[in-house]
């Protein structure tokens, strides 16, 4: 095939046109795929007829159906999808035949055949999630035994919401025997034979999965009526809580790994241990020729020289394998290495490149160490030493291909793998996690199994059916600990938990929830230098936020998905895929050692060399093309390395691709009629799912206006590949700000991470059918006067028919639009507090109301049995109670609904039938009206109630309020309207912020977003404040000053408590604030003496337990400081444990206060001392508590404290 042939089938017909032209240029290494040929018109030729704003129009319509046909959690449903469809049958699959050797019966003395058995796993089926109803309800006619478990049930019951695992097994009983055969026929003496005695094929119960929310198992997926508006699922609902997976970041290790830390090695690391390759440069040991390092392989169980590995694959001398490394000799320090590393293999083992030696010496080595294998040595080669590859010319050849590398690398040619690049990142979501889990799980009933069927293949038992064996609780429960603990099994160190990969969703906003399940964690085992993990990496582009990470310890440890970016998910096609390969011009790995050699580029699918090509760039045009016609699926990565003479490819789980515009197919666009899917989009060419490697290939234009001036630039540019919004390279959380890009990063990270997050909304729509323990809800949510290109893309809006310029997700703003205006007022709003107006908040600006619930439960009496004696049964009920108030209480022990509960009332009355009372009391702070009283049973068969307190609050002096822009601060003073200064037309502001702020916050957006809020109010034009492409500062004073206003957004204004007008101008505009979770309501406390410890007898922490407000050393200093010893000694000692003792002035120990008798035979108590036996001088001291009790400790270890003692 010659170099031009290909494009008889490859090119787009602008290019076959190119060359019939005349220009018969085109470089065949050129990194840029054939699709692009170097001409000048091919780009003008993709974009003729196409202007910028219907480009861009599209763009929007494109994101819009992206997040239509994706959603924001699609990577944790497609995962767990993906799980449920292949992985949890590929991971039976994997246990393979289980042999149960019998129990050897000492008192059968070697007669007869022992009873062996064998355990196989089949299909497995998992059920949609199904409720039993028990024996009392199945018995009545028509009902039925199993109904259809919802989530909303498992959520109101405290139940798991789970799916039976249904697994096919076989078990067979047999015995082995010797037989003679005919040794001139079949060339043995005796063999083994299997003699069956039964089999038992049966489908058994495994246990329970959780099934996650919204899955292809869930009921939830088909039904058309949502339980919540804003649910999108995602998560689990365990024992009533709801759970999700954070992605937990996990170094790739289906690629040969270069590090020069501690030693240069190269490695080649499948998942099983047994199978990885580390070849080092370790410094020689004796004084040899060559260099001062030799290579050394480290091979199953024991590290070798290489020379000998090489000679036992059966290469037939040293020049060969030096020709199969195929380095550059040239090079004095590579040729030094080698030399050493043969000199290192001749003097440790002689005469190993005779015939067999080498494989006698390795042989040696494997028996000396410690757990030596059973297989002999050519077996361990072939089954673990690169098993996909057949002959052992090309495990020679594969294994001097790392030697090159690691050379290479050595000499400074090759770059060493960065931890830290994205392309060695692999995201670990529910199928990897879920399997790692149940594997552990099933490893453990398997081994209870077995012995379980050990003791029944004795003589005189019978072998039963499999289910008699099979513990499926431990399977449910293992799994439903996991997630209620959150301790989930380490990736590669058997029996070790790690913490943070299961987090509960937190649901103060939707916002708050949809952004907890886009986390990533890497998990690191040292917090404090972990190098640049923490720092964001430029392979993060587009793929990971790289604005919102928490800040404080896991700062850059824990980040956020940008809005874009999917998970791939396995794909599954190998053999097809290699198929596709070879149409593309791969070729076959061959058995002869020079024809793998001779210049030609390696193929390797997932780490795993699979081809050789001659033309790397003709062969990666054509599987583009074939990706883009959807040939082979959209997840598979290309990346051509040029420089190292490979082609690798990508199609395992885990890695973060992002959709972006292919430039040479944006003349696709006119065909599309009407409304499109984004699927269309793909299959069509004109977007292209690209992974973090794929990128070092493209030239990605960060915006459609980028291809316009892609000429001007110098050099020009030639664009492939397009961002569709370069604010979809920040998070959800991010891209939602306005002007974000005119902030400081700190404050935007505020916002995204903490305010955004923190802000009262709206958190659900179905708050009767949920028991949350504490929920908050806007009265009146506004959405914000802006918008940005991401709030208007998320999805087709589902209010379009009712209010036109209603955003597709108005629940991720959590506010109202406040007229704020920049001025100082009395005072009241120095450092960071606000100013509000009275009227404003009681119309019902940011107010708010709050649902805490309340839980008991108690045993059943049917399902307690006999455990518990009949007086001690709880049950709930109304009883007089020392505790607290009884009186809204009902018979049954709940409120009445709409009851007016104050702290120390009964919220739930339960008692024992004896009479001791365990009701549940309203703590110090906590009052409300009752909502709802639930009353419900769990699985376990316990009964619990839930009370809920409703409150409205309106703000109040102390509660935190925040911008958009990382600009909180607490309200310091409510002033009646008409004091506030008004405009000429009358507009009252309702907040009123302290220009201090702005400065040193560096926070212009803020005054941006207030002057276009102010344009937008009266009707103009520009609505956007996109992050990136937002409206210029001239476009937005011009849109003003064409409204009527001043230029600069300032106003005249006039002063209220006068009349007089203010001689300076304010700045006043709609702003879009929120109200935060933090109320003065909820942290304030007092107190004067209260409940103490008791064994310190000091205050004990806790607000709600009225506990004592911690007086630390710093306030101590004030104290001194102001000279206010009275005041220093009643808070540290009259209001905290202040005590008295008594004090021998003799002998200075402690006196204690006994009874003793006394001359004449009477007993009289009081201080005594022991030691000089005498009354005399005892004195009375004034101490704190903690003090003697230090004194008594340290008595009972044989330290005497003396004490000296003045008067006072």
């Amino acid at each position: 095939m010659g170099p031009w042939d290909f494009l008889e089938e490859a090119g787009p017909s602008s290019i076959r046109e190119k060359f019939s032209n005349g220009s018969t240029r085109m470089d065949v290494d050129d990194d840029i795929d054939f699709d692009y040929s170097d001409s000048d018109d091919e780009l003008d030729c993709a974009l003729q007829d196409l202007d910028e704003s219907f480009l861009k129009t599209f763009c929007k319509k494109a994101s819009t159906q992206f997040f239509e046909q994706y959603g924001l959690i699609s990577h944790q449903i497609n995962s767990y999808n993906d799980f449920v469809k292949h992985g949890i049958q590929k991971l039976f699959d994997s246990i393979g035949e289980i042999t149960i050797e019998p129990g050897y019966d000492p008192s059968k003395k070697g007669d007869g055949d022992w009873r062996r058995a064998s355990l196989k796993f089949g299909k497995v089926t998992l059920e949609r999630p199904t409720f039993w109803t028990g024996e009392k309800f199945s018995s009545v006619d028509g009902a039925k035994e199993y109904l259809e478990l919802f989530p909303r049930h498992a959520r109101l019951q405290n139940m798991t919401y789970s799916s039976r695992i249904k697994v096919e097994t076989d078990l067979q009983v047999y015995t082995e025997g010797l037989s003679r055969s005919d040794k001139f026929k079949t060339g043995v003496d005796k063999f083994v034979e299997k003699t069956l005695l039964n089999e038992y094929h049966s489908e058994v119960n495994f246990g329970r999965l959780p099934v996650m929310v919204k899955s292809d198992l869930c009921w939830m997926n088909a039904s058309e009526k949502r339980d919540c508006e804003f649910d999108q699922g995602g998560y689990f609902v365990i024992k009533g809580a709801e759970k999700t997976f954070i992605a937990q970041e996990q170094i790739c290790l289906k690629r040969l790994w270069v590090a020069k830390d501690p030693m240069w090695t190269i490695a080649y690391r499948p998942i099983s241990k047994r199978k990885r390759i580390y070849i080092k440069l370790v410094p020689k040991v004796e004084n040899i020729v060559g260099g001062d390092k030799i290579l050394t392989v480290y091979f199953y169980v024991t590290e070798m020289p290489i020379w000998l590995l090489f000679f036992a694959l059966g290469v037939p001398n040293d020049k060969e394998v030096v020709k199969l490394i195929d380095a550059d000799v040239e090079d004095s320090a590579i040729v030094n290495i080698l030399v050493g590393s043969i000199y290192d293999a001749d003097k440790k083992y002689e005469g190993f490149r005779k015939e067999k030696n080498a494989i006698k010496h390795i042989k040696e080595l494997m028996q000396a160490c410690r757990f030596p294998p059973s297989e002999s040595v050519e077996e361990c080669i072939k089954n673990y030493l690169f098993p996909h590859l057949g002959s052992p010319e090309q495990k020679a050849c594969f294994l001097a291909y790392m030697v090159k590398c690691l050379l290479e690398a050595y000499r400074g040619r090759r770059k060493v793998d960065n931890r830290d690049d994205l392309r060695n990142k692999r995201l670990e979501l529910a199928g990897e996690l879920l399997e790692r889990e149940l594997r552990v799980h099933i490893k453990h009933a398997e081994r209870r199994m077995v012995k379980a069927i050990q003791r029944d293949l004795y003589r005189d038992r019978e072998v039963q059916s499999i289910d008699h064996y099979l513990d499926a609780s431990i399977i449910t429960n293992g799994l439903s600990r996991a997630f209620s603990t959150g301790a989930w099994s380490h990736p590669y160190k058997r029996m070790e938990r790690i913490s943070g990969v299961v987090a509960t969703i937190r649901r103060t906003n939707p916002l708050q929830a949809t952004a907890d399940m886009r986390k990533t964690r890497q998990q690191v085992t040292y917090t404090g230098r972990v190098g640049d993990a923490r720092y964001p990496h430029p392979s993060h582009w587009g793929k990971l936020c790289f604005l919102s990470t928490p800040d404080g310890e896991n700062c850059g440890l824990v980040k956020n998905l940008a809005s874009m970016g999917l998970v791939s998910t396995t794909v599954l096609e190998h053999d097809d895929l290699l198929q596709k390969f070879l149409e593309c011009g791969m070729e076959k790995l061959v058995d002869d050692s020079s024809s793998l050699l001779d210049g030609k580029h390696k193929i390797f699918l997932d780490g795993d060399w699979v081809g050789m090509c001659k033309d790397s760039s003709s062969f990666v045009a054509k599987l583009r093309r074939k990706r883009r016609r959807m040939e082979v699926p959209h997840q598979i990565e290309i990346k051509r390395d040029k420089h190292h003479g490979e082609v690798r490819i990508f199609a395992d789980a885990g890695r973060i691709l992002r959709p972006l515009l292919v430039v040479q197919n944006l003349k696709k666009i006119k065909d599309l009629k009407g409304d499109f899917l984004f699927q269309s989009l793909l299959d069509g060419g004109i977007i292209e799912l690209i992974g973090p490697e794929e990128e070092e290939d493209c030239q990605t234009a960060w915006g459609i206006r980028y291809l316009f001036t892609a000429e001007l630039e110098n050099p020009p540019m030639k664009y492939t590949h397009c961002e569709l919004d370069s604010s979809f390279l920040l998070g959800l959380s991010c891209g939602i700000i306005p002007f974000a890009n005119h902030d400081h990063a700190r404050r935007v990270l505020y916002q995204s991470e903490k305010h955004s997050q923190q802000a009262i909304g709206f958190s659900t729509t179905n708050p009767s059918i949920r028991i949350d323990t504490n929920s908050h809800q806007l009265y009146y949510p506004q959405r914000p006067l802006f918008r940005t290109v991401l709030s208007d893309c998320l999805g087709k809006s589902r209010y379009a028919d009712l209010h036109k310029a209603m955003p597709p997700r108005p629940e991720f703003f959590n506010g109202q639009c406040a007229i704020v205006a920049v001025n100082v007022h009395l005072g009241y709003n120095q450092e960071d507090s606000l100013v509000m107006n009275r009227a404003s908040l009681e119309r019902g600006m940011f107010r708010t109301e709050h649902v805490r619930s309340y839980k008991a439960e108690v045993e059943n009496s049917e399902a307690a049995g006999k455990k518990i004696k009949a007086d001690e049964l709880i049950s709930f009920g109304k009883t007089q109670s020392k505790i607290g108030r009884v009186d809204s209480l009902d018979d049954d022990g709940f409120p009445y609904i709409g009851a007016n509960l104050q702290t120390g009332d009964i919220v739930i009355g339960k008692h024992a039938a004896s009479g001791v009372d365990h009701s549940i009391k309203l703590k110090h702070t906590e009052r409300g009206m009752v909502q709802k009283v639930v009353l419900s049973a769990n699985d376990e068969g316990k009964n619990f109630a839930v009370v809920s307190l409703r409150q409205v609050r309106s703000p109040c002096l102390g509660d935190k309020f925040s911008s958009m822009h990382g600009q909180k601060g607490v309200l310091g003073f409510l002033e009646s309207q008409e004091n506030f200064p008004f405009t000429k037309q009358g507009i009252v502001p309702d907040i009123v912020i302290n220009p201090h702020a702005f400065p040193s916050r560096q926070t212009p957006g803020q005054l941006l977003e207030a002057a276009l809020g102010k344009g937008i109010a009266l009707g103009g034009g520009l609505k956007y404040a996109t992050p990136f492409s937002s409206p210029s500062v001239e476009d937005i004073t011009a849109q003003l000053h064409r409204l009527g206003f001043s230029r600069w957004g300032d106003e005249r204004v006039y002063d209220g408590r006068t009349g007089e007008k203010v001689q300076s101008l304010i700045f006043m505009g709609p702003t879009f604030y929120q109200r935060l979770t933090h109320m003065a309501e909820d942290k304030v406390k007092f107190r004067n003496t209260g409940p103490v410890h008791p064994l310190t007898r000091q205050p004990v922490a806790d607000r709600k337990r009225f506990g004592g407000i911690k007086f630390g050393e710093m306030e101590r200093d004030c104290l001194i400081a102001h000279g206010a010893a009275a005041n220093l000694h009643e808070r540290l000692f009259t209001l905290s444990d202040s005590s008295q003792m008594h004090i021998c002035r003799k002998c200075k120990n402690m006196a204690n206060v006994i009874q003793r008798s006394v001359f004449g035979g009477r007993k009289i108590r009081g201080p005594y001392c022991r030691v000089c036996e005498s009354v005399e001088d005892v004195v009375k001291v004034n101490v704190p508590y903690g003090a003697k009790l230090l004194c008594q400790e340290l008595f009972s270890m044989g330290i005497s404290l003396k004490f000296d003692t003045e008067v006072c």
